[in-house]
């Protein structure tokens, strides 16, 4: 049975943009789309019809209505074809689109919605859902592009992990080459053990690096006989994640990473270079948790 695409709108701009991207995503999945609004107003008791005092199609649930059948309008245009389905569900968007990602295969929103504070470059919703959300998340910031590489973000970790495996379906599915960049610093590296264990803790020169290009070639190379038409280009890169992730999603249709990274603490659910693309890359945004 075809899966779903659900994506959470709000009437705002990023929402829009985040409905053709869902239904985009719909389409190369073979998937429906459910097109989400979190309705907040029922819960706090406010009146939802038109007020006595002004037009008759005024009210809270016709402004709903309205925004919602803009949202699927814009994605029947988008992706013609997908099934598109839409609903109201009364209570915040964050408890909202965090229930709907249980039965999703991907939840995409937009960096910003109607609620969010000038200035801030990404909205708590796209946050806590990359954080709690049960299956992959898209934020769609920046440039969006239908050109341009898949690039994922490669550390050895749980999630990143399956973050890999979610950008070579990507990649394949775009029919674009993947960009495949580790990161790696003598702080956030482990050292590789000495071979005789009498020696020093220590490794001759050159060693760690050998090892953090030994741990990239190792993350490819299955999934590379699996999928054997996407092209990959493999990037170690001396230097921070964060910055060398933001760099390679410049003129890229997508960077994904994983939830959280080798060298994030115990107990949170995001991590620091997760966290860092939602709010500074330059293009759309997937986050995907670890098992």
């Amino acid at each position: 049975m075809a899966g779903v695409v659900v994506v959470g709108v709000d009437g705002s701009a990023s929402a829009l943009a985040a409905v053709e991207a869902a239904a985009r995503q719909a389409r190369r999945r073979g998937a429906s789309l459910k097109v989400v609004h979190a309705f907040l107003w029922p819960a706090m008791h406010v009146p939802l019809g038109p007020s006595p005092l002004g037009p008759p199609e005024g009210g809270l649930r016709t402004m709903v209505d309205r925004l919602l059948a803009e949202a699927v309008e814009r994605a029947e245009a988008a992706a013609p074809g997908v099934e598109v389905t839409s609903s109201v569900v009364t209570g915040e968007a964050l408890t909202v689109l965090e229930a709907q990602s249980r039965a999703a295969e991907l939840v995409v929103v937009g960096s910003r919605g109607m609620g969010g504070f000038v200035g801030l470059m990404v909205g708590s919703t796209a946050v806590h859902l990359a954080a709690h959300g049960r299956c992959p998340v898209l934020v769609v910031r920046g440039d969006v592009r239908t050109e341009g590489p898949v690039v994922v973000g490669v550390d050895g970790s749980a999630s990143g992990e399956r973050a890999v495996d979610f950008a070579f379906q990507e990649a394949e599915w775009r029919g674009t080459t993947l960009v495949a960049v580790h990161a790696w610093t003598t702080w956030n590296a482990p050292a590789p053990e000495p071979q005789d264990p009498a020696e020093p803790y220590a490794s001759p020169p050159g060693a760690l690096a050998e090892a953090e290009e030994r741990l990239l070639a190792e993350a490819l190379a299955g999934r590379r006989e699996l999928r054997p038409g996407v092209v990959v280009e493999p990037r170690v890169v001396h230097g921070r994640t964060r910055e060398a992730l933001i760099e390679a999603g410049r003129g890229a249709q997508l960077t994904v990473v994983g939830a959280r990274g080798r060298g994030g603490f115990t107990g949170l659910l995001l991590g620091s270079v997760s966290q860092a693309l939602l709010h500074h890359a330059p293009s759309p945004v997937a986050v995907v948790r670890g098992g």
